[in-house]
């Protein structure tokens, strides 16, 4: 094992039994780098690998945090070549778009907190039907920085926002986490995915990242219980 490989486990663990506070920068780089007697390019190799993997993310001007939603325990990781969005993932399907709300809004402060930025920036907010073959397939409500991600219009609304934000702002998508949980359909689901009242739901909530670490998206997206599962591949060790 290299060096910043030993480092990027060791702050891993260290993060994972929050030594370090959520509500605070984790060390710098330079402290970091004299307290693991290593240089401070060898260090910023160990964080950048944290950063990747969603555990950490840069704030210019004001350090280096810890994701909050990386600590608990309930978070399912999602490897960087599966946060390609549906119209990537279903390449060979008709995949259109339902916009049911679009408008530009003050984020709460827990959006602003999964989005790493005040509660003064603007982010869009988006709710959207999204249909595979013509068949409702989810519901998404997307929260995402308008500074970060400008330029999202109706034809991109009924497209592919994800194309938008690698092929027009030449912006690189690296991963995201995933908390998925069991729910009951409200009346959104029962209009729009045609879901009974006693139909369950698959809620995914969502925070993707770019390859620098800065959280461009948080989402909520709804499946039925008939549409959708989740399949986990477990490396031999």
């Amino acid at each position: 094992m290299n060096k910043y490989e030993a480092i990027s486990a060791e702050m891993r663990n260290r993060i994972k039994e929050k030594k370090y506070s959520i509500d605070q920068p984790i060390p710098d780089e330079i402290s970091l780098a004299n307290e693991f007697g290593c240089s401070r390019m060898t260090m910023k190799r160990a964080l950048d690998i944290l950063v990747m993997e969603g555990l950490l993310y840069r704030k210019r001007g004001h350090g280096t945090f810890i994701v909050r939603s990386a600590i608990q325990n309930s978070r399912v990781k999602v490897a960087s070549n599966e946060a390609m969005g549906l119209t990537n993932l279903l390449k060979n399907k008709n995949i259109t778009s339902k916009v049911i709300n679009f408008e530009v809004q003050f984020p709460s402060l827990e959006v602003a907190e999964h989005l790493a930025i005040d509660t003064n920036s603007p982010v869009y907010y988006l709710v959207r039907v999204r249909l595979v073959d013509r068949e409702p397939y989810v519901i998404e409500k997307t929260y995402m920085p308008t500074k970060l991600i400008p330029g999202i219009n109706d034809e991109i609304l009924n497209g592919s926002i994800y194309e938008h934000i690698t092929d027009n702002l030449g912006l690189t998508i690296a991963g995201s986490q995933r908390k998925i949980r069991a729910s009951k359909s409200d009346g959104l689901d029962q209009k729009h995915l045609e879901c009974e009242n006693d139909d369950p739901i698959l809620e995914i909530e969502h925070v993707g990242f770019l390859n620098n670490g800065v959280p461009f998206e948080y989402s909520f997206s709804r499946h039925r219980y008939d549409k959708f599962e989740v399949t986990t591949v477990n490396p031999r060790k």
